[in-house]
């Protein structure tokens, strides 16, 4: 067996305890498994799909879970009742909403590409789920530490939106083709900003490993990367089609947007993909900007994490429930005409302060802390500025009638008015 795979302790924990006798495993202080001596390719199985399941249950319960709480925290944020008093804990609310999904009709429109049509909620899902593989959630427990673990999870997540794509064309549907068209446009948009965002992080820490950017983190990014985290928040916040960026869903304009035809569980895996995306994206926040699973102890690496997920979620749902959403230009011109802007802002200064700086430290790290603080005063210094001028850039123009033109006076209801060219 690998010591790459026996370096990771959650991988090793359960191989060494089901293979036989194996080096690796003696070599680690583990005695011999139940299997005999030359299964270790079913032990390597075994543990491959515990694993997997266990991970891919854990984020299923996890959404089940933010289904509720988010339900909760709108209904105290709205004052409605329903959600905190139907059932314990407002459990019942989405327990009748679960049932209802499992045993409505599935429908597919005649129109429809049926291949495609029943393709789309898989992509989907599988990409968001594949995301959570390369999340350090605790020390030693993560599925996969590969060397290109941001690289990665920028890739993958852009298949949502061509997932999105492809359930809007295929539905034949046109209001579902506007919805799709607006989700290739948010992709497009802030794909670029949110990968930038990530180019000050990968200077610091000279690594794509979501371990080593963890590592890396004596200071938390999100003080010596402040411009950084605000452009990859947002950014995150349109990739997910979350509020205020959820136009490829906006009700009074596309009702369900690309979930228009969908039902029964086909609806409720694109439902479960969208909320599973939320989480995999706090999770990525928590990971490149707070630090991950670090924290101080007793209290355990994986609460640590889970504390800074839960965080990050709220922060998006009071924002869900705080901002209104806004228009299509105006998320268009925020990508270009502001968030671009302060990516390059963000890299300039970054690299001028990591080649004024860079010496590699005794522990291998590329700075120092005292060195991370000082890039953190520069920066919050850089900050207020840069969000100064951008909203100044981004500040709506207010409207010149002082031109010496008449306008039309057009009558409204309640005003009199001829009725030129009709006969009494």
């Amino acid at each position: 067996m690998s010591e790459a795979f026996l370096d990771n302790s959650l991988f090793r924990n359960i191989y060494c305890y089901v293979a036989g006798d194996s080096d690796g495993c003696v070599a680690h202080g583990y005695s011999s498994g139940f299997l005999p001596g030359g299964w270790e390719w079913v032990a390597f199985a075994l543990t491959a799909f515990v694993i997997t399941n266990l991970f891919i249950q854990g984020a299923l319960g996890a959404v089940l879970g933010l289904i509720w709480g988010e339900r909760r925290i709108l209904a105290r944020f709205q004052n409605r009742v329903g959600p905190n008093r139907w059932g314990p804990f407002g459990s019942l609310t989405s327990l009748a909403d679960a049932i209802k999904t499992m045993f409505k009709e599935d429908i597919v429109p005649d129109q429809a590409d049926r291949f495609l049509f029943n393709l789309a909620p898989v992509i989907m899902v599988v990409p968001v789920l594949m995301v959570f593989a390369v999340i350090p959630v605790g020390i030693g427990t993560v599925v996969a530490d590969i060397n290109i673990g941001l690289l990665f999870v920028i890739a993958i997540t852009s298949a949502s939106g061509l997932a999105i794509a492809m359930a809007a064309w295929a539905s034949a549907n046109r209001i579902a083709i506007f919805s799709g068209l607006r989700a290739v446009a948010l992709l497009v948009s802030y794909e670029i900003p949110m990968a930038l965002s990530l180019l000050g992080v990968l200077m610091i820490t000279g690594t794509l490993s979501m371990t080593g950017t963890i590592e890396a983190q004596d200071v938390p990014f999100i003080i010596v990367q402040p411009l950084g985290f605000l452009v990859f928040f947002l950014a995150s916040l349109a990739e997910m089609s979350r509020t205020p960026f959820d136009l490829t869903e906006a009700e009074s304009e596309l009702a369900a947007g690309h979930l228009n035809d969908y039902s029964s569980m086909k609806f409720g895996v694109l439902f479960l993909a969208e909320w599973a995306a939320t989480i995999a994206g706090a999770a990525i926040i928590t990971t490149v900007f707070l630090s991950g699973w670090r924290g101080w102890e007793p209290i355990p690496s994986h609460i640590w994490f889970a504390v800074k997920v839960v965080g990050v979620l709220f922060a998006i749902i009071w924002i869900r429930a705080t901002w209104p959403r806004l228009r299509i230009d105006q998320v268009l011109t925020l990508a270009w005409k502001g968030l671009f802007e302060l990516t390059m802002i963000n890299l300039i200064v970054t690299a001028i302060l990591t080649g004024a700086m860079a010496d590699r430290e005794a522990d291998g790290s590329l700075f120092s802390t005292s060195e991370l603080w000082i890039m953190a005063a520069v920066n919050w210094a850089v900050f207020f500025p840069s969000i100064y001028l951008i909203g100044k850039l981004l500040a709506a123009k207010p409207y010149d009638t002082d031109k010496g033109e008449t306008l039309p006076a057009y009558p409204v209801a309640t005003e009199e008015h001829a009725l030129e060219g009709v006969a009494d």
